[in-house]
This record gives structure tokens, C-alpha cells and sequence, in this order.
């Protein structure tokens, strides 16, 4: 039976397999099959005479565990349903959950979750009289959990503290602490903080686990935290049975508390541990690996190795030069509209990876126009988001005040103390005068409402009688939107938040300011945004798939789209201050690279509209550390910025005019036509921006949009609709 478990495997794989007893690290390359060569070490350990019951498989998904023990199932048969195969936090749980008592909990202790934490943390908070802008839940919370994942107590956090702010920090952490355990309540970090502690400190009981588990095993090394790499150490003593997996190649999760240094130090840790490293990649053509390879090879914090494959060398990596974030998007619904009209590939062979999920909205809608069915992995749409949600929300109230959705969705965000009972009030008080809710809200005081909660009520009426105002006063969209933002404290209440997430919800707000700034009036915007709103859900077998690239790792596609390869942008702005930084985001191209099976394109573009202004970014450092000889350049728009637009016109004259850059002149005053039948390459005028060039036009009927490049004002997309523009003439 244990030659059939060998059955199959490489050389350096049946080496990781059958090694002997004692601390094992397998670095396995991107694509290496580091899972097979894990479940086949549990099945092999099995049949060599190891009890199930004698294992401690860890890995970090449910999803991942539940596989590797069927796999294990499929091999060795129903003994493999008695190891402990399970994530980190429900392997912690499970022994915390039969010893509470050391470490001050009762039996009944319950877990919160993530919602539950922050509202807890909202109490104390508010409790210790402390600035919740300046102290907000969530961004407290995540510098908490960033101390948990060291394994900081509140008063090691303290001593560590640096300035009144952080020292205020640990103040909060201790009576946090204190609160949860009052409650007999665990946040997540928690589970695995004392477990650690009960074994610590708690010799018996660890021990006691020590003698049952013979093996300890761990999927993933590289993405443990300093508390994940304690409780391995300290569960696989006295022998150091420890076999772990990982890739410090992949070590993408440091804002979670990843610490490559877990993977790198192995050896230090565990004095005699065997290394067997796995370079045969399965998955990806040779022509992608040579990328990959050539692009991780400039890190200096990992384990040397080189991938290759017995798979064709493939078509060359392109790289792909775009004028522009809407061009960008445009080549990818091009090529993927070319390749599944031919029958050649799928919608589901296509992935679009991007490293800021603010980057997808253009993706969403060009898709989406140009009738290409897609789903958004590892998080919601673009005007899904509840950061999105609550803006347009607000937006929607101020254009119609009987919008009582809109008007609950926002009346307590920020919270202004305007909660379910105050609501309740306003909703009899509404029954009775058969007015709207908003009606209802104007006269809070004859509700029996509070005069502290009037006078938030009045503050909240008012943002909305004022914006009402601004549409009254033909305020430009972008300017309605920064008021909102501003007047509600909306915005600063998403600068008060520093966690990874607080950090991503800005960067939605500024791509949505992005998108209001190309429409001519707050209406034409809310109406699209609403059609984005109700896309129905699609057949996920048909799909392409768009998603950032931290949640591309162990996924893999035959095409993959590579978006925003601009320095600023990938690497992130915020990873260029060390080099550490710049490392992580080196290893995130290398994950994105190597989840390509056949086909890979990396995508930057001349400019991109970010924070509601264009931005020119030269293109990405990782493109130019890889050699010239392993991939294609392609340049979209030879013709410029208006390439597109001037497509198809053949009169030399007319190109001639618009480079000289007086397309502007010569016009015919008096000639007009539908603007539902513009084209590109006619002159246009609006009241408000002045005259402009047509360049685009996208889609047909009510949805159609056109895309203007106005004199003063630059580059408008427009809901064709609701353009309010007069044809003119045509470009010379």
C-alpha cells in the first residue's frame, strides 16, 4: 500500500514523503504540489504504523482542511477521518474549550466575531470619555490585533508604548481585555493567544498534548504570525516531530501579522531540520516562469530556488502599454471577447487581478458594457461596498427627500446617537401627520425626542437641506459629493479608521469621486449607479473572474490580466519607505505571475484618474527588473490619447488639424444633430464645460455613454442621456 502512496511523485517530492523522523521544512515552489506531497506524507505516515489519532494537521481554511482529509480519506480509507485536521483557531478552540478554567474563563465562554469585537470596543470607547474620531473602534481594533499577533499582553503593549497616543491605546487594550473577560468572551485573536498562554503556562497540560500528537503538520508556514509559530514549537516538543509546507516566496500577508521570518528562521528554530525543496512547477508554462523567477530572484529575504516545467515553453509573456485606465479595461474585455467568440477559450479561463480594490470599478463597467459576464472574488462590487452604499445613499436623499430607505440607511452614519427607538418615535409620529419620514424627522421635538437627539436630528436635516440646495444652485456632481463628505463627517470618520481596511474604504471614496466627476448632472449618476446596482447574479461557471491579487494566492487560470503595473500603484505607495515593503509587494507579483496556466499579461497605463485628478505614473519597478528578451511589448493607441477616437476617419487633413491641437477650430455654428446619434470625432458644446472632441462612445440605447475631451476641463465620460450636449461639428 505504501508504494501505491509513492505512486506518482518526483524525486524531491517522494524525498519530503519518506524522511525520518524530526523537524522537515518543504519550500515548494508556486504550482510545486506542496498539498499532495502533505496529504500524501499523512497517508504514508499511517501506513508505516503512525496513529491518526497521533496527527495534528493545521492549515488556515475550512475549505483547505476539509480537502486535505479526504484526500487523506481517498488513500488510506476511513482511518484518515480520525486525524485533527483543521485551521489554527478551531484546533486552539478545541483544546481551550476543555481547559478554560487556568487561563480565567468559564466553560460557557463565547466567541465574537469581528462585529461583535468593534461594538464592544465602541463601549469602552465611549465609556472612557475618549474622542471617537480619533479613537474609532475599528482602527483601535486592528492596532489590538496587531499586539495580539505578537503575542503583546496590554502590559507588554505598554511598556512598548511610544507618545500619549499609543500610551492611550494600551489604556483602551487593557480595559477591552478586562471587558471580555468580564463577559467570559474571546474575540478571534484570543482563541489563539490563550492557548498559547494555557500551555505556557500550564506544563501538565501541555504535556499532556505533547504525548498525543507524534506529528505535528502545517500547510501554508509562511503565513503564520509570531503566535502560530509559538503553539507549533510548543505543541511538537520534546521530539520535534514538525513538518511544514510554505513558500517564502509567498509570504503576502504581513498587514494580518504574517512574519516571514517564521519560514526563514526554521532552521535556527530546529537545529537539524531537513530542507527539501520542490522546483518542478505543474501548472504554468516555462515562458511565465522565467518571468517569475527573474522577478523574485531581486528579493534577498528568502530561500534560494529556481521554478521549471516539463509543460510547452508557451507564448511569451506581453506587456502591455495603455494610454489609460479605460483602455486598460477596454483591452481586457477586447481579448477576452476575441477568444471566446472563436470557441478557443471560456469566460471562466479569464482572471483580472488588481492591487487596489478601488481599481476595479472601471473593470466592472467596461465589462459590463460590453456584454462580458463576470463575478468580483473575495469581496462585493464596486456599488455594493458599504462605503459606496452610504455615500450614494446620502446622495439619493438629497435628490429625493421621500427616499426612506436612503434616509435610514445614512441617518445614524456617522453615529449620531439617532438609534431604533428615536426611530420608532419619528415612525408614530409619521403614521399620525401622514407625512414622509423625512417630514416626520424635521419635527423630532413634537415626537417626545430628546432635545440632545433634536439637536443631532437638526444637524443631519440640514446637510441634506443644504445639499438640496447645491442641485438648486447647479453645483457640479463632484462638488455636491465633497460636500457630503465634509458636512456629514463621513470623511473623517474614514481617516479615523488606520486599519488595512479603513485604508482600502478611502481609496473606494476617491475612485468614486473619480466616477462622479465625469457626469454632468447628479441625476445621470445616480441612475447608472443604480442599473450597476441590480446586475443579476450569473452562472458562476461562466464567468470571468476580477479580484485583488492578495486574494489570487491558490487560485489559478489559464489567462491572467495583470492591472495598474505602475510605481505608486503596484508596488503601493505605501510599501516604497523600506525595503521590506517593497520585498512583500515583490512577492505579490510573483503569486499573481504564477496563477497563470497558459497566457499572462501585465497591463500598465499612461495615466489613471485617481483621487478625481489624472495621475501620470511611470511604469512598474518590477517590469523593469525583468529582462527584455522574456516578454512582448505591445502599445495600445499608437495614435495617442485620441487614437481611438480618429480610428476609421482617413482624412489626412483631419489628423493633421487635431495634432497641431486647433481641432477646436473651424467649427460650424449652428449645426446640430441628436447626441443620441453622436459619433467620435465631432465637436460638441456644453453650457457649463465649453466646446470638446468626442472621442468614445460606449454601448447603445438609454445606457450609451460617450467620452469628451473638453478644452478647459479635460477628459468627461457622460451618460449619453443626460448629456445636455449640442453638436457643433466635426474635428479638421
Amino acid at each position: 500500500m505504501a508504494s501505491q502512496i509513492l505512486e506518482g511523485l518526483t524525486a524531491a517530492q517522494m524525498e519530503a514523503v519518506v524522511c525520518d523522523r524530526g523537524p522537515v521544512l518543504v519550500v515548494a515552489g508556486a504550482g510545486s504540489g506542496k498539498t499532495r506531497v502533505l496529504t500524501r506524507k499523512m497517508a504514508y505516515l499511517i501506513e508505516t504504523g503512525v496513529s491518526p489519532y497521533a496527527m495534528l494537521a493545521i492549515t488556515f481554511t475550512n475549505k483547505a482542511a476539509e480537502e486535505m482529509r479526504e484526500r487523506v480519506r481517498t488513500l488510506v480509507g476511513e482511518a484518515g477521518c480520525s486525524m485533527w485536521v483543521s485551521t489554527f483557531h478551531s484546533a486552539a478552540l478545541r483544546i481551550l474549550r476543555s481547559h478554560p478554567e487556568p487561563v480565567g474563563y468559564r466553560p460557557s465562554f463565547v466567541v465574537y466575531d469581528q462585529s461583535d469585537a468593534r461594538r464592544l470596543m465602541e463601549y469602552v470607547i465611549r465609556d472612557m470619555g475618549l474622542d471617537a474620531k480619533r479613537f474609532s473602534a475599528r482602527g483601535v481594533l486592528s492596532v489590538v490585533s496587531q499586539a495580539k499577533s505578537l503575542s503583546l499582553s496590554p502590559k507588554e503593549y505598554e511598556e512598548k508604548a511610544v507618545g500619549l497616543y499609543e500610551k492611550t491605546i494600551a489604556e483602551i487594550y487593557a480595559a477591552y481585555q478586562d471587558r471580555l473577560l468580564s463577559s467570559n468572551a474571546l474575540d478571534f485573536d484570543d482563541i489563539l493567544i490563550k492557548t498559547y498562554q494555557l500551555l505556557y503556562e500550564n506544563p501538565e497540560i501541555a504535556s499532556y498534548y505533547q504525548r498525543k500528537f507524534d506529528y505535528v503538520l502545517v500547510d501554508e508556514f509562511q503565513d503564520t504570525n509570531e503566535v502560530q509559530s509559538r503553539l507549533v514549537e510548543i505543541l511538537a516538543k520534546p521530539d520535534d516531530n514538525v513538518f511544514v509546507v510554505g513558500d517564502s516566496d509567498q509570504s503576502i500577508y504581513a498587514f494580518r501579522g504574517a512574519q516571514v521570518s517564521n519560514i526563514l528562521e526554521f532552521e535556527s528554530r530546529y537545529p537539524g531540520a531537513k530542507v527539501v525543496v520542490l522546483e518542478e512547477n505543474f501548472r504554468s508554462t516555462q515562458a511565465i516562469l522565467d518571468v517569475a523567477n527573474a522577478s523574485i530572484s531581486r528579493n534577498r529575504s528568502r530561500y534560494s530556488k529556481k521554478l521549471f516545467s516539463s509543460n510547452e515553453i508557451g507564448d511569451k509573456v506581453k506587456v502591455i502599454k495603455a494610454s489609460s485606465d479605460l483602455e486598460e479595461a477596454n483591452f481586457v474585455a477586447s481579448e477576452v471577447l476575441s477568444k471566446t467568440s472563436t470557441g478557443s477559450a471560456s469566460f471562466r479561463d479569464f482572471a483580472v487581478f488588481y492591487r487596489a480594490n478601488s481599481q476595479s470599478r472601471t473593470v466592472e463597467e467596461v465589462l459590463m458594457q460590453r456584454g462580458v459576464p463576470f463575478q468580483v472574488l473575495g469581496g462585493v462590487p464596486f456599488y455594493e461596498r458599504r462605503e459606496i452604499k452610504d455615500v450614494i445613499s446620502y446622495l439619493r436623499l438629497i435628490s429625493n427627500h421621500n427616499d426612506e430607505v436612503s434616509l435610514k440607511r445614512v441617518v445614524n452614519v456617522p453615529k449620531r446617537q439617532i438609534g431604533d427607538a428615536t426611530l420608532a418615535k419619528i415612525g408614530e409620529l409619521q403614521r399620525v401627520l401622514g407625512v414622509s419620514l423625512y417630514e416626520a424627522l424635521e419635527a423630532a421635538e413634537a415626537a417626545g425626542v430628546s432635545k440632545r437627539t433634536c439637536k443631532q436630528i437638526d444637524a443631519f436635516v440640514r446637510v441634506i437641506r443644504q445639499g438640496t440646495d447645491l442641485i438648486l444652485e447647479e453645483e457640479t456632481p463632484l462638488g455636491i459629493l465633497d460636500f457630503v463628505l465634509e458636512a456629514s463627517s463621513y470623511h473623517e470618520m474614514l481617516k479615523a479608521d488606520s486599519s488595512h481596511e479603513g485604508v482600502g474604504r478611502l481609496e473606494n471614496i476617491e475612485e468614486l469621486r473619480r466616477v462622479v466627476d465625469e457626469y454632468a448632472s447628479l441625476q445621470s449618476f445616480l441612475e447608472n449607479a443604480a442599473l450597476h446596482s441590480a446586475v443579476d447574479e450569473l452562472d458562476d461557471s461562466s464567468k470571468v473572474t476580477i479580484m485583488t491579487l492578495h486574494g489570487a494566492k491558490g487560485l489559478e487560470f489559464d489567462t491572467v490580466f495583470m492591472l495598474g503595473l505602475e510605481d505608486g500603484l503596484f508596488p503601493h505607495l505605501r510599501s516604497l519607505i523600506d525595503s521590506h515593503g517593497v520585498e512583500e509587494e515583490r512577492r505579490l507579483f510573483y503569486v499573481g505571475v504564477t496563477r497563470a496556466r497558459r497566457r499572462l499579461y501585465l497591463v500598465h497605463a499612461q495615466t489613471r484618474r485617481s483621487f478625481g485628478e489624472t495621475t501620470y505614473n511611470p511604469p512598474s519597478r518590477f517590469l523593469e527588473e525583468i529582462s527584455e528578451e522574456l516578454y512582448e511589448t505591445v502599445t495600445l493607441g499608437d495614435l495617442g490619447s485620441f487614437g481611438t477616437a480618429l480610428q476609421g476617419y482617413s482624412d489626412s487633413s483631419s489628423r493633421r488639424g487635431y495634432e497641431r491641437g486647433d481641432q477646436f477650430q473651424g467649427r460650424t455654428k449652428g449645426f446640430e444633430a441628436s447626441i443620441s446619434q453622436v459619433i467620435p470625432g465631432e465637436l460638441v458644446f456644453h453650457r457649463k464645460w465649453g466646446e470638446g472632441l468626442v472621442l468614445e462612445r460606449i454601448g447603445t440605447g438609454e445606457k450609451a455613454e460617450i467620452v469628451v475631451n473638453f478644452e478647459e476641463v479635460g477628459e468627461k465620460r457622460l451618460l449619453a442621456l443626460y448629456a445636455n450636449l449640442k453638436v457643433i461639428g466635426k474635428a479638421r
